[in-house]
């Protein structure tokens, strides 16, 4: 039997399947994921949509994708492979009544990660937009209950048009600076009193450059915060004006520079001040260094 397709009113218990299906995920793909992002249009507030959870996880190796197709078989995906589009693993559940499908791609394949995050984007901040492309999935769910190839082929120079003006206005900085983060996280043990990687950062310099560096812990409180070895790099080559930063800690979630690293931040120019700083990943929310610093010494009169 066909696919069957219906077109449901949002749902916000579809934010709490695409949670347990991140947690499912990372299971499985363990050290080799980079992020994973909730996709499509269950991941719009207020869009209409078929009841199927889209998943986007970006990995550092698809051969290290394959090699945990079992793991994800057993946890009822069917893993096709490429399925259609060069570079991606495409996997699905739920048979006639879809429930979850995933893409992965490589960490690098940012062509691929940022048309399907400018597209979910564009449509969270475009109401009107959003209401029409709801009208469109209601009237082909209707015309092609049982038909995907229909109902997809319906959609399609809509999703072409609203994925050219979404990408046309795109900024891709946050999730480029959180994956160059994860790029470089992983626990390295330097020695019986040393360890390092397990928080990493990313920064964004004004002339466009990304700088990174990793947490370096030791027993007796001489290490270094992950953004100040960021830092460090970046002044190593000559450079000291940050537009933004992303912090990324061991359980790939974002967090918030420490007190030491706020006030090398506020002392590297007059400016520092608005450097931004990544408060959470799926929604681009962030904050400036001068919110986190409030009355800060140095700019007393």
């Amino acid at each position: 039997m066909a696919q069957h397709i219906t077109v449901r009113e949002y749902d916000p218990a579809w934010r709490e399947k695409y949670e347990r299906e991140k947690a499912l995920i990372a299971d499985i793909l363990q050290e080799n994921l980079a992020a994973v992002y909730h996709i499509g249009s269950t991941a719009v507030p207020g869009l209409a949509a078929k009841p199927v959870i889209d998943i986007m996880a970006a990995v550092k190796s698809l051969e290290g994708a394959d090699g945990a197709a079992k793991k994800f078989e057993a946890a009822g995906y069917e893993y096709l492979g490429e399925f259609g589009i060069a570079g991606r693993r495409y996997l699905r559940k739920g048979g006639d009544e879809r429930t979850h499908q995933i893409h992965i791609f490589r960490a690098d394949d940012t062509l691929n990660l940022e048309r399907h995050l400018a597209f979910r984007d564009y449509l969270r901040a475009h109401e009107d937009t959003r209401e029409e492309y709801a009208r469109l999935k209601k009237a082909l769910a209707e015309k092609f209950p049982r038909d995907i190839d229909g109902y997809c082929e319906g959609k399609d120079a809509f999703v072409r048009r609203v994925q050219a003006l979404a990408l046309s206005c795109y900024d891709g900085s946050w999730n480029r600076l959180y994956l160059a983060a994860r790029a470089v996280q992983g626990k390295r043990t330097l020695s019986a009193t040393v360890e390092a990687g397990s928080v990493a950062a990313a920064l964004l310099t004004q002339k466009g450059n990304v700088y990174t560096g990793v947490c370096i812990d030791t027993a007796c409180s001489l290490g270094m915060c992950a953004e100040r070895a960021a830092v460090a790099a970046m002044v190593t080559h000559g450079e000291s004006a940050i537009e933004k930063l992303a912090a990324v800690m061991p359980d790939g979630s974002v967090g918030m520079p420490c007190g030491a690293c706020r006030e090398l931040l506020a002392q590297l120019g007059d400016n520092a001040g608005d450097i931004r700083i990544l408060r959470d990943l799926d929604t681009g929310a962030s904050v400036t260094l001068r919110s986190l610093l409030p009355s800060w010494w140095r700019e007393r009169k």
